[in-house]
């Protein structure tokens, strides 16, 4: 049975966005029928690199164009509460690009606005999606590992990263820690939930961004998870969970994994491969398909990417930055 299309906007021209449109195009039940810059020539370039029927140069056109089912906003996390706004209030169902917002404030105003609009919004948490981490998951829930004890998870760019770049820039939110310490954040709380305490420290740049940062994150049950960050020097981007009867290791990529292995006591390792062709980038599919599921269903949001979820996480990155001192401009 042909599945109803879902039709796309896209909001924002950048490389995430490229990447995003490019797995929609090759899915059948997928339309992408508008794309939206603050710039008529890098809208009108996209579209046409992409066969997108209509261009916008500004973003209140696409959030009021009756024929987009779902916005993807794919700007920098500065600019989400503002263009996710735009679309909520325009009648769109939204999915934004992580990190949420700049902060739980931010993202609260989302929530509530979606809410009170009966709209589906979900962070682009893809990593949430994809059918390994969803085994993962399952695997500790079932109780594979025993009680979680630790969690270990870093993602670290080389670099360097010129004072000009948006990763340095304070005004676009800049640093390592939302743009790339969301996805250890992300993993610890899909693991153990909001941790109960959090202790963090950095090494800043001179615009007062996070060039790399340590956290150690706690919970009431004893377990504590050990997360890194970094955009000045390149991470192995693994991730391990320890329990108390054995653990589960991935040995790189760990937000977008090809295998993981279960080791156990007394027994041997077992390992869980993806299959075959679903490749790293992969996952923005997943999410995708997760996304247009729950917008055919009527459904406000997902429940492999919760709003609860998101919004603690952006709690625990306000916790990080208030020990770590950095502050954005647009927070006063």
């Amino acid at each position: 049975m042909e599945r109803e299309r879902v039709r796309w906007g896209v909001l924002a021209t950048g490389g995430i966005a490229a990447s995003f449109t490019a797995n929609l195009l090759d899915m059948p039940d997928a339309e992408v029928v508008a794309v939206a810059s603050r710039s008529d020539a890098s809208a009108k370039a996209f579209a046409e690199r992409f066969g997108i029927p209509r261009a916008y140069g500004d973003w209140s056109s696409l959030a009021e164009d009756e024929d987009v089912d779902v916005v993807y906003v794919a700007t920098p996390h500065s600019a989400h509460r503002a263009a996710a706004g735009l679309c909520l209030e325009g009648g769109r169902a939204v999915l934004c690009e992580k990190a949420f917002t700049l902060n739980s404030r931010e993202a609260e105003e989302l929530v509530t606005l979606a809410r009170s609009r009966g709209l589906f919004l979900m962070e682009a948490m893809w990593m949430y999606c994809h059918p390994l981490i969803r085994r993962l998951k399952a695997l500790v829930d079932d109780g594979a590992v025993g009680e979680v004890r630790t969690v270990q998870a870093d993602f670290g760019l080389a670099g360097p990263f010129p004072p000009a770049h948006r990763l340095r820039d304070p005004e676009q939110g800049g640093g390592a820690l939302l743009d790339l310490g969301v996805y250890p954040v992300s993993f610890a709380h899909l693991i153990l939930g909001e941790p109960s305490e959090v202790t963090a420290r950095a090494a800043l740049s001179d615009e007062g961004v996070d060039l790399r940062t340590g956290m150690l994150l706690s919970w009431e049950s004893g377990a504590h998870a050990l997360l890194n960050c970094s955009i000045d020097a390149g991470t192995a981007v693994t991730a391990s969970i320890t329990g108390s009867k054995g653990r589960i290791d991935i040995p790189h990529g760990f937000f977008y994994p090809d295998r993981f292995v279960l080791h156990r006591d007394g027994r041997e390792p077992q390992e869980f491969t993806a299959e075959a062709g679903d490749g790293p980038r992969d996952s923005l599919r997943h999410e995708a398909g997760e996304v247009m599921h729950r917008v055919r269903a009527g459904d406000t949001e997902s429940p492999l990417v919760p709003l609860a979820g998101s919004l603690a996480v952006m709690r625990t990155l306000d916790s990080v930055r208030e020990r770590i001192g950095v502050r954005y401009p647009s927070e006063g």
